[in-house]
């Protein structure tokens, strides 16, 4: 995972929700089988690592508790490692995260960024493993009434700031950490948009940068038919990619993606183009 941190080529991160009620595909992969299927789909259509989770944190989903999360991921996890696959553990509590990484995992995916599990910070700090700090303001039931910004990008900005701060005071090396501006996370349409266009502030704040806007739904509503019906998740693949592209021009180290094959072909389009320049 180390070459993937210093990596110049941005990173495509596969999704693996292992859940009956993710937004997109719950339900889907919550068997073993399907879901060591898709993840292998996904490396051979160019994710440089799958992103395993195990609890849905789409807007108003309620929690589930640990030893329920850790049986949906934990035969998963093991199955891919031993098939060498690279992953990432997408959860907020540090027992699940621990597990996760003694059974094959190689980077924890927190969209709390520490905030939900005091105890986070040192189960990363003790692996070692880098460590994705997700902007948040609380778990999914309470997302709306969060989503009150003056200016989504400075206090988003300086919010991540605190993050990284609390991280290193708590023992992580800072070279392990990762940012994500958690686009759809207590965060309306506009404030998705404009962490978009200003994506460069979070660059600028000097780590790695994740993104993570996949069939997310202020891309369904912008896509709306004439009637005025959002686009379904599984339609929003191409509006993805165009996210995705925008992000890694403006700097991203990397994309958090379900459809990896369309993200990968069109970074491959615009990384050509850059190379004529």
């Amino acid at each position: 995972m180390t070459d993937l941190l210093a990596a110049r080529h941005p990173v495509v991160m596969g999704i693996l929700n292992v859940t009956p009620d993710s937004f997109s595909d719950g339900g889907r992969y919550a068997d073993v089988d399907a879901a060591v299927a898709h993840a292998r789909q996904m490396i051979a259509d160019g994710a440089d690592l799958v992103d395993i989770g195990g609890e849905s944190t789409r807007p108003g989903s309620a929690r589930i508790d640990a030893a329920t999360e850790l049986a949906r991921v934990l035969p998963v996890i093991r199955e891919l490692a031993a098939a060498g696959v690279s992953m990432s553990i997408d959860t907020t509590r540090a027992t699940v995260a621990a597990a996760a990484l003694e059974a094959g995992v190689s980077v924890v995916n927190d969209v709390s960024g520490g905030l939900a599990d005091p105890d986070m910070a040192r189960v990363v700090s003790d692996a070692g493993c880098p460590w994705i700090l997700m902007h948040w303001r609380g778990h999914s039931r309470r997302m709306g009434e969060l989503a009150v910004y003056d200016d989504v990008v400075k206090e988003v900005c300086a919010e991540l700031s605190e993050r990284v701060d609390a991280a290193v005071a708590a023992g992580v090396a800072r070279d392990r950490l990762i940012l994500d501006p958690g686009l759809g996370f207590a965060k309306k349409a506009e404030h998705n948009w404009r962490l978009s266009a200003h994506l460069d502030a979070v660059v600028a704040l000097g780590l790695p940068v994740l993104v993570g806007a996949s069939r997310k739904s202020y891309l369904g509503r912008l896509l709306s038919g004439p009637d005025g019906t959002p686009r379904p998740p599984a339609e929003r693949d191409a509006a993805t990619a165009a996210t995705s592209l925008l992000a890694v021009a403006a700097g991203a180290w990397g994309v958090r993606v379900h459809e990896v094959r369309d993200t990968v072909d069109a970074i491959r389009v615009w990384q050509t183009v850059e190379a004529c320049r």
